[in-house]
């Protein structure tokens, strides 16, 4: 994976984590893609990144950090995200002020997968992430579990 680059929003140096899925442009924070957002146009994308001093976007049309259609069995459909907003138990769990300090430690972190492995030993935020997947995954589809 490359490392980040400045954000095309505010400019910030190699701050960039996140990319836009229509045009590729690279930025750092909810504030700076809510101002990315408002502004998008994927046509214009190419010339932004050009004078940005940013690589191009691949051919396909998507930065490579972005999931292919080889990673398109990962993907959680909206209709099943949206579900994640509707879903009173996790609500409850959001209203934990230990668990938005892990993560906000999470969002925060530059080294995400060792952040992520050391909160997967919480059983506060074990329970998120059980109670996440059981909202996006029907019964069905979960791996790993035995048949009753």
């Amino acid at each position: 994976m490359r490392a980040p680059g400045p954000c095309a929003e505010c400019g910030a140096g190699a701050a960039a984590r996140y990319r836009c899925p229509r045009c590729g442009s690279a930025y750092c924070s909810v504030p700076c893609c809510r101002t990315h957002r408002e502004r998008c146009s994927p046509d214009a994308a190419p010339r932004e990144r050009e004078a940005a001093g940013q690589e191009p976007v691949p051919a396909a049309g998507l930065p490579e950090d972005v999931p292919g259609e080889e990673d398109e069995q990962d993907r959680v459909p909206a209709h099943r995200l949206r579900l994640l907003g509707e879903s009173e138990e996790l609500r409850e769990l959001l209203r934990n002020p230990h668990l938005r300090q892990l993560l906000l430690a999470l969002e925060r972190a530059r080294d995400k997968s060792s952040v992520l492995r050391r909160l997967m030993q919480e059983p506060l935020f074990v329970e998120f992430a059980d109670c996440c997947l059981g909202i996006v995954e029907p019964p069905e589809e979960k791996e790993n579990v035995l048949p009753e």
